[in-house]
C-alpha cells in the first residue's frame, strides 16, 4: 500500500480545498439520493465499485464517496459539436435514475445545449459568464467532432454564428482538465470518414492543450462519470493509452472480457446470423465482430443499466472505440483478413483463441493500479 501514499495523499488535500468551497447546489447529495431511492448502503456500495473500475484499490472507496458529495464544487461546460448527441442520452437516458446519472446531475453543469433551459442570445451569454467566473478551474467536455475546413465554418453555433472551432478554442484556453466525449470528439468518428469533405478532427488535432480520450459511439456512462470522478478526486487526467484514453477503461480488449470468449476458444462460431450457432450464443468473430481488435470495457461495463451491449444482444462489435473505424474496421460484418492478425481469419476454424490470446494480451486491474502509483510517485518526486 506504500506505493499509493502520494496517490492518497493527493486525493485527500484535493479533497479538503474543494470541502472548504461553498456548495453550489442547494440540495446536499444525501438529500437527492434519498429521494431517488438510493440507500447509503447502496451508495458506498457504488463508491467500491466505481474505486474498483477506476483500478483503485479498496482503501480509495470513502475516497470515491467524498468526491461524490462535493462534485457541485466542480464546474463543468459541456459543448455539443458535429455529433448525434448520442453521448449524452448514454449518460442521462433511463427509466430510472442511477447514482451515475444522480451524481452527474449533482456536478455544477454551467452550460449544455441539450439540457439547459436558455436557448439563443440568453445560453451564449451563460456560456461566456461560466467561462469568465470559473477560468482555470472549469472542466472542459467536448461531444462530436470539430469541422477544420473552410475556417470551420461546415458548423456555426449561436446567435453570433460562431464556428464549433473557434468555440473550441476559445473555450479550452482556460479549462483546468478536457475531455472527448465519444469517437466523434476524440477521432471525428463518422463525420471524419472518407472522404471527410468538412475536415472534420478529434479535439485533440485542433487545440494544442492535452484531451483525454473517452473513446466509443457511445462510451458508457461510467466511463463518462468515472472520468469526472478521477478528476474531482486527483484534480488532473487519469493515466492515458497511446491513443489518449483512460488505461482504467481501455486497458483491455472487448474479446478479453466477452461472455462468448469461451466458444471462441472452442472453435465454435455463428456462420450466419439467426443459425443454430446464433442461438447457442456462439462467438460471433465469422460475423464480422471486430472484439479481437478494440480495447474497451463494453463487456465488463455494458449500457442501459448495465444490461446488455452489441455482442450480448447478437452482433458483433464494430470496433467503435478505435481511431478511423468506420474506414478501418468496415465491412462490419465481414472478418478482417488484412489486419496484424490476420493470419487468424485462416485458422479461425480449427484453432478457436489460441494464435489470439497468445497475440495480444490485456491489460488487468491490478497492473493498471500499479501504473497510476508510478506515475503520481514520479510526480511527487519531480
Amino acid at each position: 500500500m506504500s506505493d499509493y501514499r502520494a496517490l492518497m495523499a493527493r486525493c485527500e488535500s484535493r479533497l479538503e480545498s474543494l470541502a472548504k468551497q461553498a456548495a453550489v447546489k442547494k440540495t446536499p447529495l444525501n438529500e437527492k439520493l434519498d429521494a431517488a431511492g438510493v440507500s447509503r448502503r447502496d451508495f458506498m456500495k457504488w463508491s467500491a465499485i466505481t474505486a474498483s473500475t477506476l483500478a483503485l484499490p479498496m482503501q480509495f472507496a470513502p475516497m470515491v464517496a467524498k468526491a461524490a458529495e462535493v462534485a457541485d464544487r466542480v464546474p463543468l461546460i459541456w459543448l455539443h459539436m458535429a455529433e448525434c448527441t448520442g453521448c449524452s442520452e448514454s449518460l442521462i437516458r433511463g427509466d430510472t435514475p442511477t447514482v451515475d446519472t444522480l451524481i452527474f446531475d449533482y456536478i455544477s453543469l454551467e452550460y449544455h445545449e441539450t439540457l439547459m433551459a436558455g436557448s439563443g442570445w440568453q445560453a451564449e451569454a451563460r456560456l461566456n459568464e461560466a467561462k469568465q467566473q470559473y477560468a482555470g478551474q472549469y472542466l472542459l467536455a467536448v461531444e462530436g467532432a470539430i469541422p477544420t475546413a473552410n475556417g470551420g465554418h461546415f458548423l456555426t453555433i449561436g446567435p453570433h454564428g460562431h464556428t464549433g472551432l473557434d468555440m473550441v478554442h476559445e473555450t479550452a484556453e482556460n479549462a483546468a482538465a478536457i475531455v472527448a466525449v465519444g469517437t466523434c470528439a476524440s477521432f471525428g468518428g463518422v463525420q471524419a470518414a472518407a472522404p471527410n469533405p468538412t475536415g472534420a478532427k478529434g479535439v485533440d488535432k485542433v487545440i494544442h492543450q492535452p484531451v483525454v480520450n473517452l473513446a466509443g459511439c457511445p462510451p458508457s456512462e461510467k466511463n463518462i462519470v468515472g472520468t469526472l470522478m478521477y478528476f474531482i478526486m486527483f484534480g488532473k487526467l487519469p493515466p492515458l493509452d497511446m491513443f489518449n484514453r483512460p488505461k482504467w477503461a481501455y486497458g483491455a480488449r472487448v474479446h478479453d472480457n466477452c461472455e462468448r470468449r469461451g466458444h471462441f476458444d472452442a472453435g465454435e462460431f455463428v456462420e450466419t446470423f439467426g443459425d443454430e450457432g446464433a442461438e447457442d450464443g456462439y462467438c460471433l468473430y465469422k460475423m464480422g465482430c471486430k472484439g479481437p481488435y478494440t480495447y474497451n470495457n463494453c463487456p465488463t461495463e455494458r449500457f442501459n443499466h448495465h444490461t446488455s451491449w452489441p455482442v450480448l444482444a447478437g452482433h458483433g462489435c464494430i470496433g467503435c472505440s478505435e481511431p478511423n473505424f468506420w474506414d478501418t474496421m468496415a465491412d462490419f460484418e465481414k472478418p478482417l483478413g488484412r489486419r496484424e492478425l490476420h493470419s487468424l481469419d485462416k485458422t479461425v476454424d480449427f484453432v478457436g483463441g489460441t494464435l489470439l490470446g497468445l497475440t495480444v494480451a490485456g491489460i488487468g486491474a491490478h497492473a493498471v493500479a500499479s501504473v497510476f502509483a508510478k506515475e503520481e510517485k514520479e510526480s511527487g518526486d519531480e
